[in-house]
């Protein structure tokens, strides 16, 4: 599966955040942020998301058939959900709940927002990548 990631395991992935979140801040047992955090440290370190292994076999159809994501961009995403965790369980741990509540919200809204159609991640490795070619292009 080189050439994509099926989106309906990108799915599951942004699910888990989303619902570690909302436990985690429900129960107000934020020692469940380290699960999703850990979830993308071994996805960012290993090129393999734990999710997507354990989900794979729940697919009906061979994962080419559905629409495929591009790995560098869900790294790039998953390295900002690690980076917001990473910040949030920080928060917390250092009292002060509201950077915790913060970062962890960022993670579920993110999520959330991406599941419903606009990948805020996308959007900003796009202006990202826009703007390292404008520079390119006027030097």
């Amino acid at each position: 599966m080189t050439n994509g990631i099926p989106l309906p395991l990108v799915r599951v992935n942004q699910w888990f955040q989303v619902g570690s979140v909302l436990l985690a801040l429900g129960l107000n047992q934020v020692w469940i942020l380290a699960i999703p955090l850990l979830v993308g440290i071994a996805s960012l370190v290993f090129r393999k998301n734990p999710l997507f292994l354990l989900a794979r076999p729940l697919l009906k159809k061979p994962a080419a058939d559905y629409p495929l994501e591009d790995p560098a961009q869900q790294r790039f995403n998953q390295g900002i959900a690690v980076s917001c965790l990473t910040l949030s369980l920080a928060g917390f741990s250092l009292g002060w709940p509201v950077l915790g509540y913060t970062f962890a919200v960022l993670v579920a809204v993110a999520a959330l927002i991406a599941i419903l159609g606009f990948c805020v991640g996308c959007f900003i490795r796009m202006q990202i990548l826009r703007w390292k070619h404008n520079r390119n292009q006027t030097t």
